[in-house]
Formats: C-alpha cells, structure tokens, sequence
C-alpha cells in the first residue's frame, strides 16, 4: 500500500480512559480501536500483540474499520487540532514559564482524555468525568505512597535533562487550573461558533480549595539562623555551591521573585544608594524598586567584593558561573540551608522552622520584615510587587499579634545592630508561636 506507513500506538486505562484501546494510522487516517477492561481478562501484553496483528493486516491491506467512520462537520474540529492552534497563536503572548505550564497541562493531562473528543463533544458532564478522573487517580497515587509503594517517573527539565523522581498526586489547585486551560480554550471555539457555549466555565466545574495559613519566617531567631546556616556551608570546603548567603538574604530580605533573583545582572544592584531594580518579573506590578535593608546591603557588598560581579553578570551564580533559576536556588540553595537551619534550632534548643520552606515562602518573610520595622501595608504591598493586597493584609494581621519585644528584635537585626532577646521574651515569643 502506498502513504503514510502503518503506524499505531496501545492506550493504557487510567489516562481518562477504562479500557485498552488501539490508536492506529491505516490508509491515511486515524482509527481508535476499543479492546476491553483489565476486569475483563485484558493485558498490556494481549494488547500489544493486537496491535501487532493489526497493523500486520493494514500493511497487506486486509484489515478494515469495524464500522464506517462517521463524516464529522466542517464546524466541528478534533480538540487536539483546535487546542494545538490555540496554543500556537497564544504562546507568544506567555511569559516562558506560563507556557510551559500550559503546554505540561496539554500535553500530559488534557490532550490524553479530550484528544479525540470534537469539540461538541466535549460537554458538561465530560468535564465534570475529567476532573473526577484526576481525583481518583490523585486518590490512587496518594494511597500508593502510603504504602510505600510510589512509582518512579521520568522528567525532563526546561534544559532538556532529565531526571527521575516518585510520581506525584494531582492537588486540587493544579487539577482546577487544567480546567482553566480547557475553558481558555473552550472560550475561543466558543466565540467562533464551534460549540453553542463553554462547558468549562463556571466554579461548579472546579475543585474546592482549601487556603493554607501563609508560611514565612516572623521572628529574628529564625532569619538569624538562616542566614547563619548558609555561611556555614559557603565556608564548608567540601560544598560544590557558593554564595548562599547571599541568595538567603536576598530571597529573605528583598522579597524577589526565584526567577527574578536568578535573573539579576551586577547593574541591578545600587549598592551606593541602597536599591534593586527588579525589571523582569512574573507581573506588571512585580517590576519596580526595592530599597534594600541594611542587613541586605551589607551581605551583598561582601558578595560583591568576593565575587567580582559585572554589570552585565548574575548576581547569583552556579559553581559553573551559570545564573541560579527557581529550580537551583529551591534545590541547592534553600534545601540545603533549612536542613543545616533545622540542626543548629535542634541544638540550641529553639524553635523549629516553619514547615515548607520554599524560596517563594522566603519572599513572604520579606513582607513580616517591613511590617516589623513599621512600614505600612501599601508600601509593604508595592515592594512586594502585588496588586491585592489580601495577601499583605494577612501578613500585617499575623505580624501585630507578635509582642513589641519581638517586633524590636527583627527590626535590630535587619539593621545591624544587637537583636537578642533576654530569656523572658524569649519564651514569651515561643509561646505566642
């Protein structure tokens, strides 16, 4: 036969689908081929020989639909044609790592069940069988790993490495954001008449989402301690990774974005008159200036003197004089410095860190910071770089529960000078914790 090769693929359940199933390539079209459930006696390997046999027949030219192909209107395109165009003509308006997002959702969460929908397929209730798709398979997976029985996946990062890592459940929050692409892109088929309305639209079709108290560092023991840890290991000769202390600092007490603090030039830094130029951040708002504290100043002039920055390169580099993305400064920086944290608060008897310490968590540190050296919230929300203040108002709430000993302390700090709390305060601000 002449054309395109036989070609074909074996579809397993789970990936919005319950049984095997053939996707095959046969005289110039896509077939779909439904084989049956695990329940019902089938394999991978049965379904495997199959495809084998099929596409053994197709090359001879033997082998034939089990029933005719319905004609599909004009109007009425594949989801995989229409969403692939969508994000073709969208991508250049994201910023890199809003389309990467959307491109990991399509391609490995949406594109896997709505593939071979046409859009007027796509209904309510197919929706509404994703999203219980997903959690059922995060309700898997969580169980999984409770056993201690987790399987491991390949990841390739933005760099084209790859890695391996236990595969992980699907939270709500990321489930409802796939529905938001989907309704992204239901919106445009909408307003060129493909389908009659969005069945993505709506909170009904969405998860509930639990907001989690915000995470950050609120005391001078415990941004002392951090800070204290990442020199630790900048002097350690055995650590591969330099500059920690700077990273921590700047991350703590200038409240970048991770992105936005790997991708700071020598010329963004005003160290004369105290300043950061934060030009290419994640949000209109996120571009502004940031007057460092005097703690920040410092630490960064002594990096500055021992790293011999240009203006034209990164302020925080790899080993390889690479600059740090929100990958390496969560993995080799702030891991890295909370776990030796940890050991030091464990020692001395101090309290633990707060849970979840990420780079991003730092960044809110920044705004218990401003709060405690008596900034008001609308400065506080513009340093930070956001547009609601909600978030900033929950800081400020949290922050004016702490005593004015406390308040004090993270203020001395921040500034240079003595910060120790006597012993009595010192409980008190435990207990309050």
């Amino acid at each position: 036969m002449g054309g395109r090769p036989a070609t074909g693929q074996v579809l397993k359940p789970g990936e919005g689908q319950r049984s095997f199933a053939l996707r095959v390539w046969a005289y110039g079209k896509r077939e779909y081929i439904t084989l049956g459930r695990p329940e019902d006696g089938w394999t991978l390997r049965q379904a495997e020989r199959e495809l084998a046999v099929v596409l053994r027949d197709i090359d001879l030219g033997v082998w034939k639909p089990s029933r005719p192909e319905p004609a599909r209107p004009e109007n009425d395109p594949l989801f995989h044609e229409f969403a692939s165009e969508w994000f073709s003509a969208k991508q250049p308006e994201l910023a890199p790592n809003t389309a990467r997002s959307y491109r990991n959702d399509l391609t490995k969460h949406l594109l896997p069940f709505f593939a071979e929908h046409t859009l007027s397929q796509i209904t309510i209730s197919e929706v509404d069988r994703y999203r219980q798709e997903k959690v059922h398979e995060a309700a898997r997976l969580t169980a999984a790993a409770a056993e201690g029985k987790t399987r491991t996946v390949v990841v390739v990062d933005r760099r084209g490495r790859s890695y391996k890592r236990s595969e992980r459940p699907l939270s709500n929050r990321s489930i409802n954001m796939h529905i938001d692409v989907l309704s992204q892109i239901l919106a445009l088929a909408d307003d060129h008449g493909h389908i009659p309305s969005n069945p993505a639209r709506g909170k009904r079709r969405r998860l509930k989402v639990t907001k989690a108290r915000p995470v950050y560092l609120d005391s001078a023991e415990h941004i002392a301690v951090m800070l204290e840890a990442a020199g630790e290991l900048d002097r350690d000769p055995k650590s591969r990774t330099k500059g920690r202390r700077a990273a921590i600092a700047l991350l703590m007490l200038g409240g970048p974005r991770a992105s936005s603090a790997g991708a700071l030039l020598g010329r963004d830094q005003d160290l004369a008159n105290g300043r950061i130029d934060i030009g290419r951040d994640k949000t209109e708002a996120g571009v502004r200036e940031i007057d460092m504290l005097p703690l920040l100043r410092e630490i960064l002039t002594e990096h500055k003197a021992t790293n011999a920055t240009g203006p034209d390169d990164p302020i925080l580099t790899t080993r390889h004089g690479n600059a740090r993305d929100r990958h390496n400064l969560r993995q080799r920086v702030v891991g890295p410095v909370v776990a030796r944290a940890e050991q030091l608060l464990d020692q001395r008897g101090g309290q633990p860190l707060p849970h979840g310490i990420t780079p991003h968590k730092l960044r809110h540190t920044f705004a218990s910071v401003l709060f405690a050296i008596g900034k008001d919230p609308t400065y506080v929300m513009h340093q930070l770089g956001h547009t609601d203040p909600a978030f900033t108002l929950r800081v400020y709430a949290h922050m004016m529960r702490r005593g004015p000993e406390e308040r004090e302390a993270l203020k001395a700090l921040v500034e240079g000078h003595d910060w120790t709390l006597g012993e009595e305060q010192a409980e008190e601000s435990a207990e309050q914790r």
